[in-house]
């Protein structure tokens, strides 16, 4: 018991508030990420959210090496769609589509349904209807009762942004 008391109050404590507060929202949106990539760790899904973060407020250089250090790493199928998201975001649709493609490599069983209607959605968006179709159509085969393929697929077809 001693040495898991001694780990836990060798943890530092997040600062909170205090390291945006009163600050411009620049500066505060900046402290927030730094702490935020401190917090995230090795995790891959949080790596990612951060590196989403960076990209898409112009530090692109910052972003990429967060998504490279987790796509370089056993990388899951779901950490390709993370990226390909971030891509999509980004508006570099080519970028996106190679680790969409990455992620429905990485699931040849087609077992990520969820993965699948939400790639088919974004094909939809880009104006590939027919692959957007077939990948939805595969996502229903597998779990037609699940509310958030039909979600997906109507935000693409009524050109609503993703939501998450």
């Amino acid at each position: 018991m001693f040495g898991v008391g001694i780990g836990l109050a060798a943890k530092e404590k997040p600062p909170g508030m205090e390291i945006m507060r009163g600050k411009p929202a620049k500066e505060a949106g900046l402290a927030a990420l730094q702490e935020a990539e401190k917090l995230a760790g090795n995790g891959s899904w949080e790596l990612l959210a951060v590196a989403r973060v960076y990209y898409l407020s112009g530090n692109k250089a910052k972003g990429q090496a967060l998504i490279d250090q987790v796509l370089n790493v056993k990388p899951k199928g779901s950490d390709w769609q993370r990226a390909g998201e971030i891509y999509a975001d980004a508006g570099e649709a080519q970028k996106a589509e190679e680790n969409f493609q990455k992620m429905l490599s990485a699931d040849p069983k087609e077992k990520d349904d969820t993965g699948r209607a939400e790639i088919g959605a974004w094909y939809i968006r880009t104006g590939r209807r027919d692959k957007g179709e077939e990948l939805l159509s595969q996502a229903l085969a597998r779990n037609p009762g699940e509310l958030w393929h039909y979600v997906r697929a109507a935000e693409a077809y009524l050109g609503v942004p993703p939501g998450r």
